[in-house]
């Protein structure tokens, strides 16, 4: 049984059941009240199986189950690269992981403005500038891969956008879609801060105990949901 991992609650979960419903496969609840039940209509072989969009990466990592919708800063947040296969991208769910900076800091446009900040900061202050976020690899690789070294992450897993109005940071790496909540934080993004652009996505778990039916089951959904035969190949 090919076990497919969707969101279990919120927009998340609605777009995604919209989603296979466009493509002839229906998802629907089959809990009551608080259970979290489910079941796939219009394809054999597959239990869908209900999680939060911060557990699926894991579980897929694991093996626990073959098949996952999640958001791509997640997977690439807290995977290996090689641990999933790309399958789809869903079309929403939109959503980048910016740095972003007071907007009293005119003279800070871009990484190497934040850079040369950095430095003055620490020999200001006597400390290195604090940059408040939740995604702690994809920061560091983007800072290091811009020369900024100057800094020290601040493990933020509420309000990360208000951690510069209450001192506890003095920027942010943050996920954005609309820019609304950094504008009313009066914060904005840098020209060339954006780490990466993502959305909901079909990922296949290459860990997961891919059995000649489950493949014949993959194989099935690929035609329904008219994807190339190679789109998310587990091998891979």
């Amino acid at each position: 049984m090919l076990k497919l991992g969707v969101p279990s609650k919120g927009r998340l979960q609605a777009q995604t059941f919209e989603w296979f419903s466009a493509h002839g496969i229906t998802l629907e609840l089959s809990g009551a009240g608080r259970e979290y039940a489910g079941r796939v209509l219009g394809l054999s072989g597959v239990e869908l199986v209900l999680l939060s969009a911060g557990e699926i990466p894991r579980e897929m990592a694991a093996g626990r189950i073959h098949m996952g919708v999640t958001g791509q800063d997640l997977v690439a947040e807290r995977l290996a690269p090689g641990a999933v296969s790309q399958v789809a991208e869903l079309g929403f769910g939109h959503a980048d992981l910016v740095v972003a900076v007071p907007n009293f800091w005119i003279d800070v446009d871009t990484m190497d403005d934040l850079d040369a900040a950095a430095a003055a900061f620490r020999a200001r202050h006597g400390h290195r500038l604090r940059v408040a976020t939740k995604y702690h690899a994809l920061t560091r690789a983007f800072f290091r891969k811009h020369g900024v070294a100057d800094y020290q992450l601040v493990d933020s897993q509420g309000a990360t956008e208000g951690t510069v109005k209450y001192e506890t940071a003095e920027a942010i790496a943050d996920i954005t879609s609309s820019g609304d909540t950094l504008r009313a934080n009066h914060l904005r993004i840098l020209s060339d801060g954006v780490i990466l652009r993502s959305q909901a996505t079909l990922f296949a778990a290459t860990a997961a105990p891919w059995s000649e039916d489950e493949m014949t089951v993959l194989t099935t959904m690929r035609q329904a949901l008219n994807l190339p035969e190679t789109a998310g190949a587990p091998w891979r």
